[in-house]
């Protein structure tokens, strides 16, 4: 096959299934592990789900120091701290247990044990230059998809930024996915994490790194999505969640290989001057990004519009413009935030959040070219 470029697709091994948490203990086993660091977060905690590990890991005789003390958007000095029970501890391998916040820490540790320095050394693209400590994560949620990627979102306080760290050894060597987990999760958690998976989806597919491999994985998460999140949130219905698990981890293998684009780049500026829970920017933002970047994309967006709308025998422009207006649609009758200005205190602050935003390097694979004053539109359209 002759291209005029190469294409990777990275992922780690996975286990999916009701019930297979219960193969924690062997998979660390199969690692190394003798002490382990269980990095997850109070609500995983009062869901139950973090006595559910310990008892797995005591019961096959591993031991286990716990590390819990991470905000929804994890701050550097939090990773440090829980580097400092890593080291004294001596642990050996590391257990991430919840959504993106525990697992975006536990890259964090695992980076700083592996290489030394401050999680701020990392920031970009493959400056990690050592190997990691062995990782297993087990999502609770269905939308992150940090246990599928290559990517890791710490903020850094004293600059008020999310700063993104990419690199091949932030795949964990296993993801543990077992969809009994979502039983627990709250209807605005499972709307929030589920509209995440769906952004993950939207932005990869029509990245300038896609590829025939990424575009499979995001078109199935899209489907999945449009498919089960009725049911899952209204009815807890457990072969919904269990789909919505699925199209997770699809559209976590999408955009850990082919990249996102600007509506993550607006985000992670918005969570990092504004502490605003990641998942609730993107029913927000997502029609207004994809309809700048329609022109763009515009085969793609149709597939994806034909997808959401059913059949659909008109023409592209017809059914991106449409499907855009039903995705729309199905955010407003979710009664979360679909406006700007419902989380944001006034619209001077967009000047300063586009213009760190356009240097988030998940800017640099958006379809399009984008400067801070198209960012701001996009963000004005939405307020």
């Amino acid at each position: 096959m002759s291209s005029s470029f190469a294409t990777k697709f990275a992922i780690p091994e996975i286990i999916f299934g009701n019930g297979s948490i219960n193969h924690l203990a062997s998979c660390a086993r199969g690692l190394g592990a003798r002490r382990i660091l269980l990095v997850s977060d109070q609500g995983v905690e009062d869901a139950g789900w973090v006595q559910v590990v310990m008892d797995i890991l005591d019961q096959n005789s591993l031991e286990c120091v716990y590390f819990n003390e991470i905000d929804s958007n994890p701050r550097d000095s939090q990773v440090h701290a829980g580097l400092e029970i890593y080291l004294a501890e001596g642990a050996d391998v590391i257990v991430a247990l919840g959504g993106g916040s525990p697992m975006d820490t536990a890259k964090g540790i695992g980076i700083i044990a592996g290489n030394g320095g401050n999680i701020s050394d990392y920031e970009g693209a493959n400056r990690i230059k050592r190997p990691l400590p062995p990782m297993i994560f087990a999502p609770t949620t269905a939308g992150s998809g940090s246990d599928m990627t290559q990517y890791s979102i710490i903020t850094d306080v004293s600059r008020q930024v999310k700063m993104t760290v990419i690199s091949r050894s932030l795949v964990p060597n296993i993801s543990i996915i077992d969809p009994t987990m979502l039983r627990t999760k709250t209807e605005e958690l499972i709307i929030a994490s589920a509209v995440d998976a769906l952004a993950h989806a939207v932005e990869s597919y029509v990245s300038r790194l896609s590829s025939p491999f990424t575009d499979h994985h995001a078109l199935q998460a899209i489907r999945l999505f449009v498919e089960n999140l009725e049911r899952a949130v209204e009815y807890r219905d457990p072969k919904a969640l269990e789909q919505l698990s699925i199209a997770s981890t699809a559209a976590g293998m999408s955009f850990s290989n082919a990249g996102l684009g600007a509506l993550h780049s607006l985000a992670h500026s918005l969570g990092g001057m504004f502490d605003v829970l990641h998942g609730l920017v993107h029913p927000i933002l997502l029609p207004a990004v994809m309809r700048f970047n329609m022109p763009h994309s515009l085969e793609k967006m149709a597939v994806i519009g034909r997808i959401l709308l059913g059949p659909c025998p008109h023409s592209d422009e017809y059914a991106a413009e449409e499907g855009i207006h039903q995705l729309e649609t199905l955010f407003k009758s979710l009664n979360v935030p679909t406006r700007l200005g419902e989380i944001l205190p006034d619209p001077e602050v967009l000047e300063p959040i586009c213009k760190m935003a356009v240097y988030d390097a998940c800017t640099l694979t958006n379809p399009c070219d984008v400067t801070w004053e198209d960012l701001q539109s996009i963000c004005k359209e939405a307020w």
